[in-house]
């Protein structure tokens, strides 16, 4: 047997290697296959990079699919939270314990669901996570610093869910 006949009589086939004549049929379908090959790696990568979008779209629905429940669920919270600042007389100091353990079980549900309170005061004025709502002048804090904070916001996993509501120090 010589080099490149396989035994069965079929044509020779060039190794990668070996050069074929232009313009051949041999060449012709060399390049179809490249071509082919081409294009089957192309399409299957699209394919990928489509796969990949559904799958980030699908979580990002699954994500803010109950943003609208847990700004609901934080404005709950926030009543919470001024139930537990009031001022309470000695007798209702059962009920207070009790509003603090549906705090603390409310704020473990929001907190599995990737929910997290902002943190504000003593932090410099940012218009993408505070909503400003008082300027004031304040001694010794410095310029668009957040000297109080009236309603807690929250993120939700990278994205703001609610903004905080603050006074911010003026010059």
């Amino acid at each position: 047997m010589e080099p490149g006949d396989t035994g069965e009589g079929a044509p020779d086939v060039p190794s990668t290697g070996e050069r074929v004549q232009e313009g051949s049929p041999l060449e012709t379908l060399q390049r179809e296959r490249d071509d082919y090959y081409d294009r089957l790696l192309r399409k299957t990568a699209e394919f990928d990079n489509f796969r990949k979008r559904v799958d980030r779209d699908r979580r990002d629905m699954a994500e803010w699919a109950g943003a609208d429940i847990l700004t609901e669920v934080v404005s709950v919270m926030d009543d919470f939270e001024g139930a537990l600042a009031a001022q309470a007389p000695p007798e209702a100091q059962v009920y207070k314990v009790g509003v603090e353990l549906i705090h603390k079980q409310l704020s473990e549900i929001l907190r599995k669901r990737g929910v997290r309170a902002i943190e504000a005061v003593g932090e410099d004025f940012d218009p993408h996570y505070h909503q400003a709502v008082v300027y004031e002048p304040a001694e010794g804090r410095r310029e668009g610093e957040v000297i109080e904070e009236f309603r807690r916001g929250y993120m939700l996993g990278d994205r703001l869910l609610r903004p905080s509501m603050v006074k911010v120090a003026q010059g």
